[in-house]
């Protein structure tokens, strides 16, 4: 089968150009016109900056400090000690700064503490064991996160109902809202360790990161396409440029098939039938549960160039598609290394 290939960064620049000159938005990753000049300068879609108008404008370890978030401004008095996370992706991102959380979020097919956090940080395993399961992170339960007596609340603003769930939770303590969803993982790392106080510590992480990936892209022969696959209850999806998974792809400047080259949403559902537009030279695929049997059981999977060639990887679901944090981005790029590096 052949495919049409591009450059990542070629596709970035084009599909931004293309995100201006139509005034598209996108429902699925968060994209919002009236705060899409606040992405990254650069070409890369994924943002890399903190967003415009917002953090505190503090040095790392100064409090008090004010922080200019997605809801409004929050009061930081000291340096948090008992925070609560809301959102996925929040408690990779707060390990990843060295901090545990006291409280964190499950369901829709989040683990309270994912498997590849505890893999992640083996010398926290007590602390988070410790972890309290707040409930819903769509419906949390304010009395469990008021038991635990916080000193910082994260959420961000993409969930449902994020205006009157912020005013519950700032009413009983400091709360900072990022924006939420894979497009904005770097930001939203920036944003969040700014209310830590260790924005520095959180941009030398990214700087780390976007090095290695840029180094390993160089390393990758032929401009192999990649595409990003998954299967969560009755959804059948395939990832773009614009998602968690995507954006390690663009920083490692892999091709993508054309059928990805999307920016308007995060993802695109498709039938079964359809499943010819998940091929490529490589395709990373995750079930929801882990039962690979509910994509590879497809009629059409054994069609797949990518298949036949024995380049169909299955991932942890967890990792490629639900948390959408710094440590889950590492581990993306350490299985794309170990499959398209040399």
């Amino acid at each position: 089968m052949f495919f049409k290939r591009i450059s990542l960064c070629a596709a970035a620049m084009v599909a931004a150009s293309a995100m201006v000159l139509s005034g598209c938005s996108s429902s699925d990753a968060g994209v919002d016109d009236s705060e899409s000049t606040s992405a990254s300068p650069t070409s890369f879609v994924t943002p890399r900056t903190m967003p415009a108008g917002k953090g505190s404008g503090a040095a790392d370890g100064v409090f008090p400090r004010t922080v200019k978030h997605f809801k409004g401004e929050t009061d930081v008095a000291a340096a948090p000690k008992r925070v609560v996370v809301i959102s996925t992706g929040q408690a990779d991102a707060l390990l990843t700064l060295g901090v545990v959380p006291v409280g964190s979020t499950s369901g829709d097919g989040a683990a309270l503490v994912p498997k590849y956090l505890y893999n992640a940080f083996p010398d926290r395993k007590a602390e988070l064991d410790r972890v309290a399961d707040v409930g819903s992170r769509f419906e949390p339960s304010l009395e469990a996160v008021a038991n635990l007596k916080p000193d910082l609340i994260l959420m961000n603003k993409a969930g449902k109902d994020s205006d009157k769930l912020y005013a519950s939770l700032a009413a009983m303590a400091p709360t900072v809202v990022t924006q939420g969803t894979g497009l904005y993982w770097k930001q939203d790392l920036l944003l969040l360790a700014d209310a830590l106080g260790k924005r520095d510590q959180a941009q030398t992480w990214l700087d780390e990161y976007q090095n290695d990936a840029a180094d390993f892209g160089k390393t990758v022969d032929g401009s192999p396409t990649v595409s990003f696959l998954r299967k969560n209850g009755d959804r059948l999806r395939v990832f773009g440029v614009a998602s968690f998974s995507g954006s390690v792809a663009e920083d490692a400047g892999l091709a993508r098939p054309q059928t990805q080259w999307f920016t308007d949403e995060t993802s695109h559902d498709i039938s079964n039938e359809q499943l010819d537009q998940a091929d490529a030279d490589w395709i990373f695929y995750g079930v929801q549960g882990g039962d690979t049997g509910a994509v590879t059981g497809a009629p059409l999977w054994k069609t797949l160039q990518a298949v036949s060639d024995e380049h169909a990887v299955a991932v942890d679901d967890d990792v490629f598609y639900l948390n959408v944090g710094p440590t889950a981005a590492r581990e993306v790029l350490d299985q794309l290394r170990a499959k398209l590096g040399r």
